[in-house]
């Protein structure tokens, strides 16, 4: 009798190429990097018409929300696939925190007041963003705000995404997950390593709350663990972009009248990148389909996918940079772009060493 194989599925469907397709269609239109360099200098790093392209005009921001809630009722592998082409490009929209991190908390919640914010970041039209530092991993304890009366007392910093954001979940210290409209608080803008994904300072004095659910813990560790995992596709799709444009730029860069490229020493070089992103797929690609499917190891999937693919990236940026010369070096070149995001998503939602040590615990590993 033939055995049913129980080994996921980790390469791509006919669908999720068709959509990575579509996105990176709409990307290489409306996010050319000239754009987005120039964005990133302004004092409105986000671009809200490709929000509106992407999230209203796709349906992309409502890929995880069950059809019967305003959603597309699609799985956390089409998402994976989204957020690729987004690190490719690495396009300044609040995709990761409200698509998937604040719409992963509001999946924890019950009630009618949560269905109803659930359906409104959905539709687009509405951003939200989890009220906690973006480099809160998903087991750290974080600092919450105190209830008083009802209303919101307190601060929290280093929260991504939150000028962009219409609506706030913020967990508070009795336990539970509270939505605040953003114009009840008081954002202000930090010095962000990364200017696409900009963080900020949000004061709480009597803030109107509205309660979510009594559990914010299981929430918040729901949304930071998806959050974490999906990342990882992210910092693949900033890898390849790296990868891609060294090898191109390095066919075309003669000295000595050959391509650089030809050299020994850049070949060695490229070749371990292109190691560390084929690596970093395979994590990746195993982390979304965990979260997919429900997996009883989602959580280790996410913490190998985080350990290998947070340096992966970083590295291969690196290697961009140096390797595109002076060039490379100039602010008109995008590289840049590409080397603070994956420095940034390098501590977002749990350091490598955070994800590691978490790693370890989960498959009883002690330290020596």
């Amino acid at each position: 009798m033939s055995q049913v194989s129980t080994e996921p599925d980790l390469l791509y469907t006919e669908e999720e190429e068709a959509l990575r397709a579509a996105v990176r269609g709409l990307l290489t239109d409306r996010c050319a990097a000239a754009d987005v360099i120039t964005r990133g200098e302004s004092a409105t790093p986000h671009d809200p018409e490709l929000w509106k392209a992407l999230a209203d005009g796709m349906g992309l921001a409502g890929l995880l929300v069950p059809e019967e809630q305003g959603g597309q009722g699609a799985t956390h592998r089409e998402a994976a696939v989204v957020l690729e082409e987004l690190g490719r490009a690495v396009a300044p929209v609040p995709y990761l925190t409200s698509a998937v991190v604040a719409t992963e908390a509001l999946l924890a919640c019950t009630g009618a007041s949560a269905a109803e914010l659930l359906a409104a970041l959905a539709s687009g039209r509405t951003v939200g963003a989890l009220a906690v530092p973006l480099n809160a991993g998903p087991g750290a304890l974080h600092r919450t705000v105190r209830l008083e009366g009802g209303s919101l007392h307190g601060e929290l910093t280093g929260v991504a995404d939150a000028a962009a954001a219409h609506v706030l979940l913020v967990p508070a210290d009795d336990g539970g997950l509270y939505a605040v409209d953003a114009d009840a608080v008081t954002v202000t803008p930090q010095v962000s390593l990364d200017p696409t994904r900009p963080l900020a300072r949000i004061s709480f004095d009597k803030a109107p709350a509205r309660l979510l659910t009594d559990d914010a813990l299981s929430a918040v560790r729901r949304a930071l663990r998806a959050g974490a995992g999906l990342l990882a596709s992210e910092q693949l799709g900033l890898a390849e972009w790296s990868l891609t444009e060294t090898v191109r730029y390095l066919k075309e860069r003669k000295q000595f009248n050959r391509p650089v490229g030809g050299f020994q020493a850049l070949k060695h070089r490229l070749a371990q990148v292109w190691l560390e992103v084929v690596n970093t797929r395979a994590a990746a690609r195993n982390a979304a389909d965990a979260l997919a499917t429900g997996s009883t190891d989602s959580d280790v999937a996410v913490a190998v996918a985080q350990a290998y693919a947070a340096p992966a990236a970083v590295h291969a940026a690196e290697e961009a940079l140096q390797l595109h010369g002076g060039i490379g070096m100039t602010w008109e070149h995008p590289a840049h772009l590409y080397l603070k995001r994956a420095k940034a998503d390098s501590i977002a939602y749990g350091t490598a060493g955070t994800h590691r040590a978490a790693l370890a615990e989960l498959v009883d590993l002690q330290a020596p």
